[in-house]
């Protein structure tokens, strides 16, 4: 398979991958820290996408690797979770500040928790 074509269809299943969890070239992009045009031409296929952003979107978004790179398997890992991808959709946008602030409050959250487990 040449390059070009080869390009082509990893793009189109970037497209499938950011269709499917519902997400706008500009979400995406920022997900993955590229910029928006970056990201459009990978899906085109005029931009090789490199092998650490296809690591990225794997690992964001729980792609399976095989079949974004052959087209082999599922799209997503069987443990796909779309509670998940919404909170790291959401917190991907936040800025540093407001990411640490999130974190400390999930950790209050599960101390909570725990502790409500611990008196049940």
């Amino acid at each position: 398979m040449d390059l070009l074509n080869e390009n082509t269809i990893i793009g189109q299943r970037i497209r499938d991958i950011r269709k499917a969890l519902g997400l706008t070239q500009l979400d995406f992009s920022n997900d993955l820290k590229i910029s928006q045009s970056h990201a459009g031409a990978m899906e085109l296929g005029t931009r090789k996408v490199p092998e650490r952003i296809i690591k990225m979107i794997c690992f964001t978004y729980k792609v399976n690797e095989n079949w974004l790179k052959h087209g082999k398997g599922n799209m997503f890992k069987k443990n796909h979770d779309s509670k998940l991808e919404e909170v790291i959709k959401n917190f991907n946008k936040l800025d540093e500040l407001l990411q640490d602030y999130v974190l400390k409050q999930l950790k209050l959250v599960l101390e909570y928790q725990q502790l409500k487990d611990k008196n049940k």
